[in-house]
């Protein structure tokens, strides 16, 4: 098993990883965006990393203190998607011995989440002050959860893909995202571009939420489709940094327009825990 130590440099591992890939339309260290910066975001991993791996907590416990912890160093909501992805591989893996056990460890955390898990989550969610969410009939954030939470993302999956991994445990993180990541390293990009291509894969899979909920699936459906000519360019010269110059006027126009995709960012950073927990138990180190 890894040691909590371990475990917590995985987190801020990943989260600092995320942020300095060139992912077009989020903060990275090229270009800072929609209010926030670099620093937010490095700030924010470390203050919850010690809040999601606190012994004999429970998921929803981890995000409520999580989400309490980045309000104490930022002002403004920079993990909250990462926090609700990161919690429960948090409490799946201090019960895995390997990372090829994680996957199961993983489906019994989220079928043993609670209504109280629930209460707890739509309190942090209400702190993190996210945007794009809107109303709905049934258990909306602002009411009080009378389901678990994994039947509250059950609802929530068709308008949410952070809700739609707790339904399908991980599987566009684990299927599709960490291959592309562990390939495009195997091949010789640094993580930071390796990150990048795995983004793009993503988003060109999944048309991002918060944009669909934010600018409507039609915009969500084009960023989608122009991510998927960036990774067809890519697959033809084996080389996703060599299209860094189109990344970055592409970057630009996202913000310019206020368009982040900000769940394919969440997603991304999950996928950077997963790598960072296979090599750790690989090596008892994170390597790439």
């Amino acid at each position: 098993m890894l040691s909590t130590k371990t475990i917590q440099d995985c987190i801020i591992w990943a989260c600092e990883q995320e942020v300095s890939a060139p992912k077009p339309g989020n903060v990275n260290r090229i270009s800072d965006g929609h209010n926030m910066q670099v620093d937010d975001f490095i700030k924010s991993a470390h203050a919850i990393s010690p809040a999601l791996t606190i012994k004999n907590t429970t998921v929803g416990q981890r995000i409520l203190n999580a989400i309490k912890a980045t309000q104490d160093v930022v002002d403004c909501n920079t993990n909250l998607g990462i926090v609700l992805l990161f919690a429960p591989l948090c409490l799946a893996i201090e019960h895995s011995d390997n990372f090829e056990e994680l996957p199961n460890k993983l489906t019994s955390t989220l079928k043993a989440l609670t209504i109280q898990d629930a209460e707890d989550c739509y309190q942090a969610i209400r702190l993190a002050h996210a945007g794009g969410l809107g109303t709905v009939e049934k258990q909306d954030i602002h009411d009080t959860p009378t389901i678990t939470l994994l039947q509250a993302m059950n609802e929530a999956k068709e308008r949410d893909s952070i809700a739609a991994q707790y339904h399908n445990n991980y599987h566009d993180i684990f299927e599709i995202g960490l291959p592309k990541l562990t390939d495009a390293i195997i091949c010789g990009e640094t993580v930071e571009w390796a990150t990048t291509f795995a983004y793009l894969c993503l988003l060109s899979t999944i048309p991002d939420t918060l944009i669909g909920r934010k600018q409507g699936k039609g915009t969500a459906q084009v960023v989608s489709d122009t991510a998927r000519h960036f990774i067809d360019k890519a697959n033809e010269i084996n080389a996703i940094k060599d299209l860094s110059a189109e990344l970055s006027r592409w970057d630009e126009e996202l913000k310019r327009d206020a368009i982040n995709p900000g769940t394919t960012a969440d997603m991304t950073a999950t996928i950077l825990l997963l790598y960072a927990f296979q090599q750790a138990f690989t090596s008892n180190r994170i390597s790439v």
